[in-house]
């Protein structure tokens, strides 16, 4: 199985990764998100967390019951990143709860991991009107926020839940079947990214959990493999 697992490894190691895309200067969204991640960059936790509480860059500060900044280990070696908060998320203010959040707890054990040693955030801290899709313009705004997470928690690796997630963290349209199996890299630190599937998608399709513990199987082995080199 190890040999297995190790051969997948080595296969998507050799395969084209792609990066988060800067927008080309110029570009309004390029200067409102630098305006903004300069911003934040300084902040420490309790300012970043009133940051985000307070946040208006975007228009679902008007329709949120509050954010969803994030929970769990501050020095955790692994971040675990979704789309948006959902309407229970809003409600509670905590990423990741009801049976979804079930779903994600059972995954992590799996990994021999609980929630409490891991990091949760989303890709965007407040919930889209009928739990849509996040716009761009709404993902691009939040990422500062993203940015400054990872530089104080410094994980060891981001596991990308769901194609939305993936796909905005990615600055890509491929399919989440293109983008899973393979060692993807997340902004400036090259932070090693994987992805799979969403556990609301697992809720709804138990047919796919074998492939998702593909990927986590995949994911832990880049842990390992990158705790071993350090």
């Amino acid at each position: 199985m190890i040999d297995s697992i190790r051969s997948e490894y080595l296969r998507a190691m050799g395969i084209s990764t792609w990066r988060l895309r800067v927008p080309a200067a110029g570009e309004p969204a390029a200067a409102a998100a630098c305006g903004a991640a300069a911003d934040v960059a300084s902040l420490g936790w309790p300012e970043l967390r009133a940051r985000v509480a307070a946040c208006t860059n975007c228009a679902l500060s008007a329709t949120r019951t509050q954010t969803v900044f994030g929970v769990g280990d501050n020095h955790a070696r692994w971040l675990i990143v979704g789309e948006a908060p959902g309407a229970e998320e809003d409600r509670r203010g905590e990423p990741f709860v009801g049976r979804a959040g079930q779903m994600l707890n059972s995954m992590l054990r799996a990994m021999g991991l609980s929630r409490e040693q891991v990091y949760i955030a989303n890709v965007v801290k407040c919930r889209p009107p009928g739990n849509r899709d996040p716009k761009p313009e709404e993902a691009r705004s939040c990422l500062p926020y993203l940015h400054r997470q990872i530089a104080l928690i410094k994980p060891s690796i981001m596991l990308a839940v769901g194609r939305v997630a993936a796909q905005n963290l990615l600055g890509s349209d491929a399919t989440l079947g293109k983008m899973r199996q393979q060692v993807h890299r997340f902004g400036a630190v090259n932070l090693p990214l994987v992805v799979t599937y969403h556990p609301a998608y697992l809720l709804r399709s138990p047919a796919e959990k074998r492939k998702a513990w593909d990927d986590l199987k995949f994911a832990k082995m880049v842990m390992e493999r990158g705790r071993s080199q350090s």
